[in-house]
């Protein structure tokens, strides 16, 4: 049976049938392929091969070979897509990109604006000055950290590793799965390489290093294994940014009440800190563009507040603070302090947090907007608040423990500490979302249970709200405030988060470096040493003060690590052991078509999550009820690694055994960004249209199969009317079938499960007058099915360990999976269907 044999061939480009393959191979021509002519002289000489793909950008085309009897349809069907889908921030006005430009503001930099609230207090409170020469030090070291790592690692260089707009760590990953099978859970198929939002307009992978690379990544399990810890790692420091993000900026932001009010204490600050993290917390729900008129508005005057402070303060107290941009200032500052100047790193840190919220932001806007905001608003203003703050310490040492309010003109104290608290909340807010979405990016790509996901926005998807993680990074955020409320001790725990994602993101990005972009090697060992090395200081810092008190987030990181890694590790043992006990086919065939049972009238939905073959929990539901369906249709919700699967690429079809037993298997794709709220009714609908589509195609085949015959007797086969253009500019070869099939001389199909059905040759006008009659009365079955009611019956499979297993596995599997899974969001509830129209069986594998 080749689809329990068959095993899909590294890199994409061959279908997964060991019977017959189908491999790509690109054309070197210049040719126009929109010349049918000329394309079809070109068949001609070249034998049969069939375009598949053509990009505008570098002009190549791909043919599929034919090197054997039959074709997975499934892949087949995927290549009628459309064309990859337009950037919707192309080809704007230049007032549009200004007006989107300013939109940035609240949602990408709130939380990188808020760092001149407590760097300096951080790092003089680890370095205390004893000279101006070491303020000078200290600025010097904050304006290279903004300039090396904002600017030049991520505005720079990490925004154009976007994946179709998307940033994030996990978003790096699915960039590098789809260019490599880099991802443990084995359900992928190579009809996914051909979402068109699947394709990048990247080079082509044939520089020997590439390829090198990605056999290597391919081939090694314990490379994939590697790479995914590096991925869990990271998205568990997002997380734990979510939880620090809010408790620093609120914290820092309302400890300016010390200096407006003398007699406010500590004790009062973080109670005032607590009811604003409540309230931060509590409308949450309403997502952001409910207020997202203010947030823009409201970030432009903080951030023009900063430069306006700075320049005061500059033309006021010290302008020599400007000699800072002189490097050896840094050099001047570790010679005189050495250790304490070391400990200052995890608080000059401060100042670029943010950094990876502005990448993981990217969702919203586009790359430009970002970068033109970044360098023509936020950083000069960053930089003028920075150097303002360092020149009214060069005359006052003692209001070092709050530089920022002590450095504010006292007649713009009030507006200034409250368009700071403003300030602060959008931040939070920010990262809150970002930390959200890293959650629905992570629970589709397979590394995180299922939670309740409601979207707050209709204009944005990405704007997301999931109640239970809401309340628990509530939970976190004041327990930190509460048992850590220094702002030493946050902001050396926010270090710790923020470098645990920076440090991610630099691996990543090497990788797609190597991968993808195909750099040079010396450039790339140069972003990787001086990135890679600059953040191991910083971390080696932060990590030497840990005893402190920020140990706890550490410990939240690897709890939310191991969540992630359980998870993933018991859904591949899930799904492993359901491949291997899938039913075969000679089974199928001694029941018959009426399954051994009685087919009622009526269409059955069995939802599992095998992709290929049939599921054992079918054998379940036989031997439970009294009578199954007279349709069934195998449905699995698939997530593939791109933000977005197009609607009309949605469903993927393959009829499963002979036409008579009326059983079909689909894979419902979604992207990790795509917004599943279509209802049960509407789910259906676009089911059912879609299974009809693919009856129409696979009728057409058989016409087009017969037709070839004909031009291969009359020694015609490569006619002008056998080439065919796509709507999406596409150009095929009718000469070879979409859906192949084979002789049969015995004129009876016979079918594999993972194959097409084999189509019998029809040599006769009478047989074509049959297949019409034979293709209405099909869909005609399908509707009165449908008339008759859509049930859904779901197949629970549960895991158990051996009793011959380790205790680690039996630990991990009997208990830690167990919990997760009992307590996780079943895959059917988005579509909120009736419980009259539900079957459930469960079914426990040993594993």
């Amino acid at each position: 049976m080749a689809e329990e044999n068959g095993e899909e061939i590294s890199g994409g480009f061959s279908m997964d049938s060991t019977e017959s393959r189908w491999v790509f191979h690109e054309d070197d021509d210049d040719e126009d392929v929109s010349d049918i002519e000329e394309y079809d002289a070109d068949l001609r000489l070249r034998g049969r091969t069939t375009v598949v793909d053509s990009e505008d950008e570098d002009n190549l085309e791909q043919k599929l070979i034919r090197t054997g009897p039959r074709i997975d349809s499934f892949d087949v069907e995927a290549l009628d897509v459309p064309g990859a889908p337009r950037n919707d921030y192309e080809d704007i006005s230049v007032g549009k990109k200004i007006v989107l430009a300013f939109q940035t503001l609240g949602v990408v930099f709130g939380d990188v604006g808020t760092s001149p609230l407590y760097t300096f207090s951080v790092m003089f409170r680890k370095a205390p000055i004893d000279e101006n020469e070491d303020i000078l030090g200290a600025l010097s070291l904050v304006l290279y950290t903004l300039i090396l790592i904002p600017l030049l690692k991520y505005v720079l260089v990490v925004m154009w590793a976007n994946d179709n707009g998307e940033g994030g760590t996990f978003a790096l990953y699915s960039l590098i799965c789809r260019h490599a099978k880099v991802s443990l859970l084995p359900n992928q198929l190579a009809s996914d390489t051909r979402i068109s939002s699947f394709r990048l307009k990247v080079p082509s992978p044939e520089l020997e290093r590439s390829l090198k690379i990605k056999d290597r990544l391919e081939g090694s399990l314990t490379l994939k294994k590697t790479l995914l810890i590096i991925v869990l790692a990271g998205t568990s420091m997002v997380i734990a940014n979510g939880v620090v993000t809010p408790a620093m900026s609120v914290l820092s932001s309302v400890g300016g009440l010390k200096v407006g009010i003398d007699a406010i204490k500590q004790d009062e600050v973080v109670m005032i800190s607590v009811a604003c993290l409540i309230v931060l917390f509590s409308v949450q729900k309403f997502g952001t563009s409910k207020v997202g008129l203010a947030v823009g508005p409201a970030l432009f005057i903080w951030f023009c507040s900063l430069a306006g402070i700075g320049i005061y303060n500059l033309v006021k107290y010290d302008r020599s603070v400007l000699k800072a941009f002189n490097p050896m200032h840094i050099y001047y500052f570790f010679k005189r302090n050495s250790t304490k100047a070391w400990y200052s790193l995890g608080g000059c840190l401060l100042c670029a947090t943010g950094s990876e919220a502005m990448f993981a932001d990217l969702c919203y806007f586009s790359v430009r907007s970002v970068q033109l905001t970044f360098i023509f608003l936020v950083l000069p203003c960053l930089l003028l608040g920075y150097l303002g703050q360092a020149a009214y310490l060069m005359e006052n040492h003692a209001d070092v423990g709050q530089a920022f309010y002590s450095s504010v003109p006292s007649g713009a104290f009030w507006p200034t500490f409250l368009i700071a608290n403003i300030a602060a909340l959008i931040a939070s807010r920010a990262m809150t979302t970002a930390t959200f979405s890293c959650i629905k990016q992570s629970t589709a790509l397979g590394c995180f249970p299922r939670l309740k996901i409601i979207h707050t926005s209709r204009k944005f998807m990405g704007q997301i709200y999931i109640p239970v993680l809401n309340w628990f990074l509530l939970a976190m955020s004041l327990v930190l405030v509460c048992s850590i409320s220094s702002i030493d001790e946050i902001g050396n725990a926010y270090g710790i988060a923020e470098l645990g994602v920076m440090m991610t993101t630099t691996v990543l990005l090497t990788v797609v470096m190597l991968l993808i972009w195909q750099i040079h090697i010396i450039i790339v060992l140069c972003f990787a040493v001086v990135f890679l090395g600059l953040e191991l200081t910083f971390f080696s810092s932060v990590l030497w003060s840990v005893a402190d008190g920020s140990w706890i987030i550490l410990v939240f990181s690897v709890i939310m690590f191991l969540i992630m890694y359980v998870w993933n590790y018991g859904s591949n043992l899930k799904y492993e052991t359901e491949v291997k006990q899938k039913l075969s086919m000679d089974l199928m065939r001694e029941l018959g078509s009426n399954l051994g049972t009685i087919r009622a009238p009526g269409i059955g939905l069995l939802y599992n999550e095998l992709v290929k073959g049939i599921p054992a929990i079918l054998g379940h539901f036989l031997t439970t009820l009294p009578a199954i369906h007279s349709m069934i249709i195998f449905v699995s919700i698939k997530y593939v690694p791109v933000p977005v699967v197009p609607q009309s690429e949605r469903f993927l079809f393959r009829r499963v055994c002979l036409k008579s037993y009326h059983i079909f298997r689909c894979i419902a794709r979604y992207g990790y960004k795509d917004v599943r709220k279509e209802n049960h009714q509407t789910f259906e609908q676009m089911l059912i249209e879609s299974l009809e589509k693919f009856i129409r195609r696979e009728a057409q085949e058989r016409s087009l199969e017969s037709d070839r015959d004909e031009d291969v007797d009359s020694e015609d086969e490569y006619s002008g009317s056998r080439v065919l253009i796509a709507p999406n500019g596409s150009v095929y070869s009718l000469g070879v079938p979409l859906l192949a099939g084979f002789k049969d001389t015995s004129n009876t199909s016979v079918l594999e499960a993972g194959t097409s059905e084999v189509l019998s040759r029809t040599t006769s006008d009478s047989s074509v007058f049959d297949a019409e009659q034979s293709l209405e009365r099909e869909l005609s079955f399908i509707h009165k099915a449908k008339e008759s009611g859509v049930v859904y019956l779901l197949g629970h499979g549960d895991i158990r360990a051996r009793k011959d297993s380790w205790f680690i596995k039996k630990l991990v599997i009997n208990y830690f999976y167990a919990f997760l899974r009992k307590n996780c969001r079943r895959g059917i509830t988005t579509l909120s269907v009736p419980h009259s129209n539900l079957m459930q069986v469960s079914m426990t594998y040993m594993v």
